[in-house]
């Protein structure tokens, strides 16, 4: 492929389509032109074909007098789905169809003749024995499958209509199909109401004789039952032992309350009298005349003597007379009192001869009561019988009288109607010439688009190379566009860590870790190669390291900028004492940066700025107090953490910074080391690689040289 090694990975570039396409624009609209031509010639060449329809409304439906028929259980099944669906299915039926086609007389029109629409294609079709011959078919078989093809029914979504569709190349003939198949269905569906109206009389009929000899024979068993075991009927519907029983008990009742009456008022007026107390407070006496006479003349004479006995002495003869008077007078109130006892008692005793009385009489009727209540077993078993056949027998009269009255056609409207009559159309239904230019016209600069495209990525011209970036991506930064900031740091300057490197003996053989001084291009510790390096690590955290200063600084910017270049998610973060990746990426140097974070004084959020050259993210050096900063150092290792699950590619720059100060950064080994050192210093080198190598970091990287970008970079920055 052009442009791409053989064994580098690739990619589509989107943007190479696009110009490929825009390139050949005349030649796509020449093509769809062309496209949207032949379909407009095919659309007028086509015959056009018309299509109408008519709409039946499913319901129940009955004669005006028929009110019976509004309560109906049988019509609810017109309303279900499966029976709406099973309309559509009769409309579509052998039967309907053969009537509407004898009606229209359309196996006489060529339009529904197989045979006689016959083309070289289909002949061709049929030599090859890929195609049926029509004349193998009936003339009738044929002209039932054309009339199938033009025709379609539907049940109209949501609601119990139905829709009738014919198309035809004759427009009056589109109309009248739809309309031809409703009347016939509805004179079909008539004519099987009317018939089975017809049926039911028929059957009714004798059934109807049948139940009258059966219900006058349940009848008259009950009535001859009824005579043989006495169970005459009463007016409480029981039988009459059962009723006498009721009398009996009822009348027992009364007896014994009255006979409880009477011995309490005999017992009340005995007391009485045997205590000496005055019985005016008794019912009983007060009630009767002689006494309530007895007891005013008694009142009189206590009167008389009290008017007397203030004007004459006790033993004056008319006092005494008096008192003799009285006495006799209460002497006769006793004995009245007593006739009113005897009185009360003889009711006593009359009450108890009379419930004795009703008590063997009441033995006797439960007996009769009991035989009666076997043999009304029996009865009640013949008067269901005779009760059941009798309502069979008013139901079958019932329905007979209806099902002769909907006996005249007249009188079995089919349960459905034409809500909508089909009309003829004016403009033809197919082919619709500005939809089909349109589809194919489309259809066309599509798939000549997708075959240009096709050919660029085939030709190769359409990939390009995984990690390469644009040449506009590369062009080295303008002098104009690198804030000048005053020359105020020194190479020497301590990082934010306030570490310093430590004298460590030299390794045995340097030439086993530096290599020999490369070309330019082929450098394997440049900026690029340290950059794919990063991509393809796993680990998301790299800490870089600048022994000789701000010139390694000014490389790891150049190095974040790669990475974003390249499409990764990286942010750095300035640990740097000089500042050097703050001044060299943000916009503003006062910016809220590392320290501002350590502080509290600023928001996590608020620290994260853009790069003013690339896509990559920083941390600036912040504006807060270093050293108090410092004091939070503990939460760097968190802060790195949380970056670290946001970005694909966490860079810390901190300067001049020993193992110690990398150390307080993370706990984990698996970190990416880079050193820094646009020019290799051999003192300095080996005893960072000896430092971090003893102190368990495994994967130190060193970066040095400088391309066209990095150099200005860092001539910037010193």
């Amino acid at each position: 492929m052009s442009g791409v090694m053989g064994h580098q990975d690739v990619d589509i570039d989107l943007g190479q389509l696009v110009r490929a396409v825009w390139a050949r624009r005349l030649k796509v609209a020449a093509i769809t032109v062309l496209g949207a031509g032949v379909a407009f010639t095919g659309a007028k060449m086509m015959a056009p074909k018309y299509r109408s329809e008519t709409r039946i409304l499913i319901e129940p439906r009955a004669p005006a007098f028929a009110t019976a028929q509004a309560n109906d259980p049988g019509a609810s099944p017109l309303l279900d789905e499966l029976n709406i669906a099973s309309q559509v299915q009769l409309l579509q039926s052998a039967d309907l169809i053969k009537q509407v086609i004898n009606s229209q007389k359309l196996y006489a029109l060529p339009e529904f003749d197989a045979a006689a629409n016959g083309s070289a294609l289909n002949d061709i079709l049929i030599a090859l024995h890929l195609k049926k011959s029509p004349l193998e078919s009936p003339p009738e078989e044929r002209v039932i499958d054309a009339f199938t093809e033009r025709l379609q029914v539907y049940q109209v979504p949501g609601s119990r209509v139905i829709g009738i569709t014919f198309t035809s190349k004759d427009p009056k003939l589109a109309a009248t199909i739809p309309n031809a198949m409703a009347a016939a269905y509805l004179v079909k569906q008539s004519g099987a109401k009317l018939d089975s109206n017809s049926e039911a009389t028929r059957w009714l009929e004798p059934e109807i004789e049948t139940l009258r000899r059966k219900v006058s024979e349940a009848e008259q068993k009950v009535a001859e039952y009824r005579a043989e075991h006495g169970l005459l009927p009463t007016n409480t519907g029981t039988n009459f032992p059962t009723q006498q029983l009721n009398d009996i008990s009822a009348e027992l009742t009364r007896v014994r309350g009255e006979r409880a009456n009477a011995e309490a008022r005999a017992r009340s007026v005995r007391d009485s009298l045997s205590s000496g107390e005055p019985s005016d407070t008794l019912q009983d006496i007060m009630s009767s005349q002689s006494i309530q006479r007895l007891k005013g003349t008694e009142s009189a004479l206590q009167s008389q003597i009290s008017d007397l006995q203030t004007s004459l002495l006790n033993n004056h003869p008319r006092l005494k007379s008096l008192r003799a008077q009285l006495a006799d007078i209460k002497a006769q109130i006793r004995q009245e009192t007593q006739r009113i006892l005897s009185s009360i008692e003889n009711e006593a005793k009359v009450a108890a001869l009379r419930q004795a009385e009703l008590e063997q009489q009441s033995d006797k009727v439960k007996a009769s009561s009991a035989q009666a209540g076997e043999d009304e077993v029996g009865l009640n078993a013949l008067e269901r019988e005779a009760v059941a056949q009798r309502q069979l027998l008013e139901t079958y009269l019932s329905r007979y009288r209806e099902a002769a009255s909907r006996a005249d056609k007249n009188s079995s409207p089919a349960d459905a109607r034409v809500v909508s009559n089909a009309i003829q159309p004016v403009d033809p239904y197919f082919p619709k010439v500005v939809p089909i230019v349109t589809v194919v016209a489309l259809a066309t600069f599509i798939l000549t688009s997708i075959a240009i495209m096709l050919a660029e990525l085939f030709s190769g011209r359409a990939l390009r190379p995984v990690g390469v970036s644009t040449a506009a991506e590369e062009e080295p930064v303008e002098k104009d566009e690198i804030v000048h900031s005053e020359p105020r740091r020194s190479a020497a300057t301590p990082s934010m860590l306030a570490l310093t490197a430590e004298d460590e003996e030299p390794v045995e053989d340097v030439a086993d870790v530096l290599p020999e001084e490369p070309a330019v291009d082929d450098n394997e510790f440049s900026v690029a190669s340290v950059a794919d390096y990063l991509i393809g690590s796993r680990a998301p955290l790299a800490i870089a390291i600048s022994p000789t200063g701000d010139r390694g600084s000014a490389a790891t910017v150049s190095l974040a900028r790669k990475l974003a270049d390249a499409g990764s998610r990286v942010v750095l973060v300035d640990m740097t004492g000089s500042g050097c990746p703050t001044d060299l990426m943000a916009q503003d140097r006062d910016a809220l940066g590392i320290t501002d974070l350590l502080c509290g004084e600023a928001a996590f959020g608020d620290t994260i700025h853009g790069d003013r050259l690339s896509d990559a993210h920083l941390i600036p050096q912040g504006v807060s107090d270093t050293r108090r900063a410092m004091r939070g150092a503990s939460r760097l290792s968190l802060l790195l953490d949380a970056l670290a699950s946001a970005y694909d590619i966490v860079l810390v720059e901190c300067g001049a910074a020993d193992v110690a100060g990398v150390s307080r950064l993370t706990q984990s080994k698996d970190v990416e080391i880079i050193l820094s050192m646009p020019d290799i210093v051999e003192d300095e080198f080996v005893a960072a690689m000896t430092a971090f190598e003893a102190a368990g970091y495994s994967r130190v990287v060193l970066m040095s040289g400088d391309d066209p970008a990095d150099d200005m970079i860092s001539r910037q920055a010193a």
